[in-house]
C-alpha cells in the first residue's frame, strides 16, 4: 500500500492545480476535474478531516461556507452531497461537500435510484387501520410520531 498525499491538501498548500471558485480562511471552493452539471463546485475545509464525522465542528463550517457560496451564486435550485466512505462513493479522503447547481431535465439522476432490482410480484396491500393514517398525519404535520396505540 502506498502512501499518496491527499490530493486536496495538495491543492490547499499550492502543490497541485484546481481552479478557485472561492477562498476563505479556513475553507477552498474549487471545479472538480469532471463537474457533472455546469457550476459543479467542491467546498473544501483547509483543515484535512477525513470525511462529515471525522470532526463536526470542521463539517459545520464547510457547510456554512457552501451555504454562503450558494447565496453568492444565487442558487435557487441547488444540492449539497457529501459521503462517508468508500461504500458511500467517497473517493477522497478529504471532507468535501458537492454544490450541485440543479435545473429541470439537468440529466443530473437525483434523487438517488436505490439500484436493487425490484420485484414484480404483485402484492396485495391492505388500508392502513384509522390509527395508522392519523399517525401518518400526525407525523407530516408536527414532525413526530404519535404514541403507539395499546
Amino acid at each position: 500500500m502506498t502512501d499518496k498525499p491527499c490530493p486536496f491538501c495538495e491543492i490547499n498548500l499550492g502543490r497541485a492545480p484546481a481552479t478557485f471558485v472561492h477562498e476563505w480562511s479556513d475553507t477552498i471552493a474549487i471545479v472538480p476535474l469532471d463537474p457533472v452539471v455546469d457550476g459543479h463546485t467542491l467546498v473544501i475545509p483547509k483543515t484535512h478531516v477525513t470525511d462529515f464525522a471525522d470532526d463536526p465542528d470542521v463539517t459545520g463550517a464547510t457547510a456554512r461556507r457552501a451555504a454562503q457560496l450558494c447565496r453568492e451564486m444565487d442558487l435557487v435550485h441547488a444540492n449539497l452531497i457529501t459521503s462517508r466512505g468508500v461504500h458511500a462513493t467517497q473517493s477522497v479522503t478529504h471532507l468535501h461537500l458537492h454544490l450541485l447547481p440543479r435545473a429541470e431535465n439537468d440529466g443530473l439522476a437525483l434523487p438517488w435510484y436505490s439500484g436493487k432490482r425490484r420485484s414484480r410480484v404483485q402484492v396485495h396491500v391492505q388500508p392502513d387501520p384509522p390509527h395508522v393514517a392519523e399517525a401518518i398525519h400526525d407525523i407530516r404535520r408536527y414532525g413526530t410520531p404519535p404514541h403507539r396505540p395499546a
